[in-house]
């Protein structure tokens, strides 16, 4: 069990580490302090659901729908591209990007939402978590150590990235900073609805 829970934290966490949309997202919720807590549990539950259901099995019967895929494909697409455009419109904003804690908080149902559309609605998420994931998970000695594994990577991932991102927030008071720290946000999501409405992604 230990061998499969190993292979499982190293092949999923490297998995996450790489810059996506969840990444960005978590990120700038964490600098922003609008329950970045809230959006790491988020993609930790779902990765670790996606991870467990795909090792039991759901990542090969969903990789014979491709209706499903692409209407993730376009959907995602234009949802990155919406929170690209909200990134943009706070980076140049008169008001600008500014860590206090008297700066309004989005409502946690709007953070969760997003997080869970960020999430769901990148076709790259099920092919990683459900497909891959779930076909490696499959095969180890213990498939349950194997998502064990995978849960740990998931959420000291997310959780310390919201961490780090705390640490931070006081210490950009620069305008400047934040509207660069939007603005690579903007990029990064923006880059992935490309490649994802291109079917680079897939």
């Amino acid at each position: 069990m230990l061998s499969s829970a190993l292979n499982g934290w190293l092949i999923s966490g490297g998995l996450i580490i790489a810059i996506g949309a969840q990444n960005a997202f978590v990120l700038g919720q964490g600098l922003r302090r609008q329950h970045g807590w809230l959006a790491a549990i988020i993609c930790s539950l779902c990765d670790v659901l996606l991870i467990g259901l795909g090792v039991l099995g759901l990542g090969a019967l969903l990789a014979q729908q491709q209706e499903l895929i692409l209407l993730a494909r376009w959907g995602g697409a234009a949802f990155l591209l919406w929170q690209a455009g909200q990134a943009l419109y706070r980076a140049w904003s008169t008001n600008g990007l500014i860590a206090s804690s008297g700066m309004r908080l989005d409502s946690r149902r709007t953070v969760a939402l997003s997080t869970l559309a960020v999430t769901l609605l990148n076709p790259q998420v099920y092919l990683e978590t459900l497909v891959m994931l779930g076909a490696i998970g499959a095969l180890q000695p213990s498939p349950g150590g194997f998502v064990a594994g995978a849960a740990l990577a998931s959420c000291g991932w997310f959780f310390g990235l919201v961490g780090v991102a705390g640490w931070l927030a006081p210490r950009l008071a620069s305008p400047t900073v934040w509207r660069l720290i939007d603005s690579f946000i903007a990029l990064v999501l923006g880059w992935i609805a490309w490649r994802l409405a291109s079917g680079a992604m897939l």
